[in-house]
């Protein structure tokens, strides 16, 4: 199941047994369907404060964990917001991040960002940002993994979150070969549904371009360049100027 409608579910599921505790209120809950400042909010809450990446960070999970939101018209106490911050002297975030969208503490540059990039971006990725990219096709977690306070975050047991269809062992290469059926049964409930799959093409294109020479690569790009889409096929063209490069670079050390 998508993560979002677990979590709107489970809040749902607080809300009613809040009702069963005070009488029926008017709620509604949020997780990532409307445009509520959750970071903020959460902070008012004393949940933790914004680190240097501008994620809100918990000093017992670090930032590794979902936001929800359920707006009530029940009367409730104020908590106390999150005192200071904790980052020190720690730069690790900004030092981590491939294309340096952390511009200043706790101001990202979302049009650098490889999350924005692989998932909200409709258009073409900017050259300047491709190789950086790596084999990145959705999001991008590098600045919260080096993050100091990761380490105390807990591996979830929920089943609905567990890697499904073995998305986090498959090769490049097999999941460009997909078809859109089979992209569309694969990732159903699955957040990487949303961007489509002419931008999963595009996505994998970079990838593979980014990725070591190889025939089988090469191969893949060529086949995909009568790809009916604009977008997927000036990124194929890209990936396979890249892999000729390697490939010419090989032969000339050789």
């Amino acid at each position: 199941r998508d993560y979002h409608k677990l979590m709107r579910k489970r809040l749902a599921t607080l809300a009613r047994w809040i009702e069963a505790e005070v009488g029926p209120i008017g709620y509604r809950a949020f997780v990532d369907s409307a445009p509520v400042m959750e970071r903020a909010l959460a902070r008012k809450a004393g949940l933790g404060w914004f680190g240097k990446n501008a994620m809100l960070l918990n000093p017992k999970a670090g930032s590794l964990f979902f936001l929800g939101e359920l707006y009530t018209d029940l009367p409730l106490p104020m908590d106390d917001p999150f005192e200071g911050e904790h980052c020190g002297s720690c730069s690790a975030c900004r030092t981590a991040c491939p294309t340096g969208a952390i511009v200043e503490d706790r101001v990202v540059d979302a049009r650098a960002c490889i999350s924005y990039l692989t998932i909200e971006l409709f258009g073409a990725i900017p050259e300047r940002y491709r190789k950086a990219m790596g084999n990145r096709v959705f999001g991008c977690d590098d600045c919260q993994l080096v993050c100091p306070y990761t380490r105390f975050t807990r591996a979830t047991q929920e089943a609905d979150f567990a890697p499904r269809h073995d998305l986090d062992r498959a090769s490049l290469l097999s999941l460009f070969a997909w078809g859109e059926e089979e992209f569309l049964e694969k990732t159903a409930g699955s957040p990487i549904r949303r961007i489509g799959y002419e931008r999963w093409l595009r996505n994998l294109a970079v990838g593979l371009g980014n990725a070591p020479w190889s025939e089988a690569v090469e191969a893949a790009l060529r086949a995909r360049l009568p790809y009916p889409s604009d977008l997927v096929r000036e990124h194929v063209r890209w990936a396979l100027a890249r892999q000729r490069e390697k490939r010419r670079a090989l032969i000339a050390s050789s």
